[in-house]
């Protein structure tokens, strides 16, 4: 859904790739938005013979007004941060969005220091979403802003890997940076066709000579 509404609002039709950027911090704030509000709603509907378990219910009975549109505005504002944190990829420019930017930011290839990928050889930390064998591509602008291709809301051709594979390969004969991996690369083989493995290995075995 959130993705759709992405698409509808940011991305030209001429896009190569776009990435929903911010999933992770959509799970850290999704989560405290449904324990928040079913802890409100419990207590609301339930009467403890606790004194302290009374005067909470009171207190939110007596300002559930005033909590209520705080908690609405509150999750409106998350919510716009997240649907408003993308970054479309064409075939000569990159437009970065975001909550202080909802115009867009213009980048052009060149402005791209650095490229790391590799696949990942054990399950990152919250709220990272990645695990064992994901592999990642991450491309480095010069303002330090980072792009998770592997993040892909959408894509031109069957699959991202193969859009990334094109992109990678423009990008090295630019002669950009990049720091790439084999380790882990057999986790990729254990639970991806053979057709996409093999584009995840030409895109970390491409580098300049």
């Amino acid at each position: 859904m959130f993705q759709i509404i992405q698409e509808m609002l940011f991305v030209p039709k001429d896009y190569l790739i776009w990435t929903s950027n911010n999933q992770e911090w959509f799970i850290s704030l999704l989560l405290p938005y449904i324990t928040w509000g079913g802890f409100y709603l419990f207590l609301k509907g339930r009467e403890d013979t606790r004194s302290e378990g009374r005067s909470k219910v009171k207190f939110l009975r007596r300002h559930r007004k005033s909590i209520l549109a705080l908690f609405i505005a509150s999750n409106m504002v998350f919510l716009y941060v997240i649907i408003s944190s993308v970054t479309v990829i064409t075939n000569n420019k990159i437009i970065d969005y975001s909550f202080l930017y909802p115009q867009g930011r213009e980048y052009s290839y060149k402005d791209i220091v650095q490229i790391n990928a590799g696949v990942y050889g054990k399950k990152q930390s919250f709220p990272s979403l990645d695990s064992k064998g994901d592999y990642f591509y991450i491309v480095e602008l010069e303002n330090g802003k980072k792009i998770k291709l592997t993040e892909a809301g959408g894509f031109i051709d069957e699959h991202e890997y193969f859009t990334i594979e094109k992109l990678d390969r423009q990008f090295v004969d630019m002669g950009i940076s990049k720091i790439s991996s084999m380790d882990n690369f057999k986790y990729t083989t254990e639970h991806l066709d053979e057709i996409y493995s093999d584009a995840i290995r030409r895109v970390l075995e491409n580098n300049a000579h």
